[in-house]
């Protein structure tokens, strides 16, 4: 029984999607629940799956094509067996030569070889490579400029030879091989990029720093790491679930760095749900922890991990994604020293972390070697005060300076 195989039901805020992947091809056996193909939108991989035991008959929608919700991609066989897949078409003659060979695919040419094969009016495609993958060097353009210039001599007839002409100066043949490669962005590099582009084009974008002595938090997961793994199954203790906690605080002493403008309008939101910044083979998205003003730092640190392993898998969903109050970004574990995190609209503030690093510092009139981070906060001008920013900043300071702080909210 012959079964229409679909798109699933995009939300709202996605209009259409891509063929990113098929993972079976026309006249595959699958079994239920196998994965058939991948649909990539600007925000999430969406996978489709085998309805029942049986073949995929026919690939409707290929790779690379934009699809809409719920468009026929694809045509299953329920309980068929699988057969020989369909025999390629017999070779004509021109499909055998080189030129129909790389119809769909064109040669990789080095600069030399491509400024060769214009300056004789060769088509790159008829030249067979001898390099890596089937790339075309120059010394493969000169031996076929060479071997047709050789046949050209055998059959055409003798003339009497030309005057000599001195060859015009050429650019300078560069030794080795230099390669470009083009490839589309893919849909959630190219939201990311529209989305920043609008952050800073409709907000009024300012970043205040300060920084912060690490070594009370050091020191403190140092002391219980190893029973707080224990007690929570395996749960680490890192430095991201404190600075959520010390900006939950922040942000309610300052519910206006917890707000955003809609409109004429802010909205003041009575929850922190705090977004972290995840970086990923795809792009950069950013999960939410949902009332983060009702978590444990154990809670806190499993669901980031849980956020960091979908995210390297695409397996993020578009409810985790979506809404969020306010963004903490960690440029810190790639080495960053300083920087200027982009806001997250429609959110007016985001703070960026980044990489502990021993200074020698001032304490009570002694130089001290301590391990300091550098913090800074992007905030909306339109919403937010210098007064107020700044404030914040300093508030996340002294509870990441002193934790207490934070339990005996002080």
């Amino acid at each position: 029984m012959a079964t229409e195989i679909k798109a699933p039901t995009f939300p709202e805020s996605v209009a259409d999607g891509t063929v990113a992947t098929w993972h079976k091809q026309p006249g595959d056996a699958c079994s239920r629940d196998d994965l058939l193909v991948d649909i990539e939108t600007d925000k999430v991989v969406l996978e489709v799956v085998a309805p029942a035991d049986g073949v995929l008959q026919e690939i409707v929608k290929g790779e690379g094509e934009t699809i809409t919700s719920e468009e026929l991609i694809a045509i299953f066989a329920e309980g068929a067996v699988a057969s020989a897949k369909p025999a390629a078409p017999a070779k004509t003659a021109e499909s055998a030569s080189p030129a129909a060979k790389n119809n769909d695919e064109s040669p990789i040419l080095s600069p030399a070889a491509r400024r060769l094969a214009d300056e004789h009016g060769i088509d790159p495609q008829v030249i067979p490579g001898s390099g890596k993958g089937g790339r075309v060097t120059k010394e493969d353009t000169l031996k076929y400029i060479e071997s047709q210039s050789v046949v050209q001599a055998q059959t055409a007839p003798s003339a009497p030879k030309p005057a000599a002409v001195t060859p015009e100066p050429t650019a300078p043949v560069f030794a080795g091989e230099r390669v470009e490669k083009r490839v589309p962005m893919t849909r959630l590099r190219a939201r990311v990029a529209q989305r920043l582009v609008e952050a800073q084009q409709t907000a009024a974008m300012l970043t205040t720093f300060n920084e912060v002595n690490m070594q009370p938090i050091m020191d403190l997961r140092s002391r219980y790491k190893e029973l707080f793994e224990k007690k929570h199954n395996g749960v680490r203790l890192g430095f991201m679930s404190f600075f959520v906690k010390a900006a939950v605080e922040a942000l309610k002493r300052f519910p206006a760095v917890n707000a955003s403008i809609d409109g004429n309008d802010i909205v003041y939101h009575g929850y922190q749900d705090i977004g972290v910044a995840v970086s990923s083979d795809r792009g950069l998205v950013v999960p939410v922890l949902r009332n983060a003003e009702n978590m444990g730092l154990a809670e806190i640190e499993a669901t980031i991990r849980e956020f960091g392993l979908k995210a390297r898998d695409g397996k993020l969903g578009i409810d985790e994604m979506t809404g969020g109050t306010f963004t903490i970004s960690n440029g810190g574990v790639f080495g960053s020293l300083l920087s200027t995190p982009i806001l997250n609209p429609p959110q007016s503030a985001i703070l960026g972390m980044h990489k502990i690093q021993d200074r020698p510092m001032a304490v009570n009139g002694k130089v001290e070697i301590l391990p300091m981070m550098y913090l800074a906060l992007s905030y909306d001008h339109r919403l937010l005060d210098g007064k107020e920013a700044v404030s914040f900043l300093v508030t996340i300071k002294e509870l990441l300076e002193d934790p207490a702080r934070m339990l005996l909210d002080i």
